[in-house]
């Protein structure tokens, strides 16, 4: 099967499941989902035009200004959330969530070492994004009355990792195409997760909180923009282990960004609510 019938497969997919989810009057999903669709597949046009390019201030930002926007996001309105209905377990699932999102990043890593001819990183983003997709379901169907604010800033890391990617696989020679499959799997778990009814308990909502926000701080930060050797901005440039002092000039700007994108969530959230 070509990477182009695979791709496209998933959009009808996602359209379909958006006419079920609009059956069920649950825009607010179907806007993240379609948010996050529409983030990643705008963004890789931009990362294979960038391929080749040694200039890093376009990625550095898109990773500062959605770390700092997740981070921020998911302290505003899950962590209180998670702690009203139980201190104790909200607390646990959070610190299970950021164990198990470890745990995630860290076995699919396994996936780079496959025979799959799918390049290892839209295996990664396509499982990543499923699982997250999964919670931001889970969300929303034990609080449908969470605002919309929420799933945009946590699907605002769809844009630079699009674009990241993209980047990368034009550089080794590659189709970007599939990368539509992980642009579309936020919506293919979330959609259908959404529409469940999830009974009113005060320790298990406290744990879907607690555990959807650690997993998100664990996504949050693994995007900051690590300007070290080894990190995500230097295996993006072309320099030599000991041209590593050539980073410092991208340090103060990958800071600024990411406090700029906090600054936005909080100031759209008090502004809203």
């Amino acid at each position: 099967m070509s990477d182009k019938v695979i791709a496209y497969s998933t959009i009808t997919i996602l359209c379909l499941l958006t006419v079920f989810a609009m059956l069920d009057s649950n825009w607010k999903v179907i806007g993240i989902s379609w948010i996050a669709f529409g983030a990643m597949a705008l963004a890789i046009p931009m990362g294979v035009q960038a391929a080749g390019k040694t200039k890093l201030n376009n990625l550095i930002a898109g990773y500062g200004l959605a770390s700092g926007a997740m981070i921020t996001s998911a302290a505003i309105f899950l962590v209180p959330t998670a702690v009203n209905h139980d201190p104790v377990y909200g607390g646990v699932g959070i610190a299970v969530g950021i164990m198990a999102g470890f745990a995630i990043h860290t076995l699919n890593h396994g996936l780079t070492h496959t025979s799959f001819a799918t390049p290892p990183v839209v295996l990664e983003l396509t499982s990543h994004a499923l699982a997250a997709g999964l919670i931001i379901g889970i969300v929303y169907a034990a609080m449908p009355e969470i605002g919309l604010l929420l799933g945009i800033a946590i699907v605002s890391h769809k844009a630079p990792a699009g674009y990241a990617a993209s980047r990368r696989l034009k550089m080794q020679g590659k189709s970007s195409v599939l990368l539509l499959l992980p642009a579309s799997a936020i919506g293919l778990t979330a959609l259908p997760v959404s529409m469940i009814n999830i009974p009113g308990n005060a320790v298990a909502n406290a744990l879907i909180f607690g555990f959807a926000t650690g997993i998100f701080f664990h996504v949050a930060i693994d995007f900051l923009p690590e300007c070290e050797v080894g990190g995500n901005i230097h295996r993006d440039t072309k320099l030599d282990h000991d041209e590593h002092h050539k980073l410092d000039k991208y340090r103060q700007w990958a800071v600024l960004n990411t406090f700029i994108g906090g600054i936005v969530v909080f100031a759209a959230w008090y502004i809203v609510y």
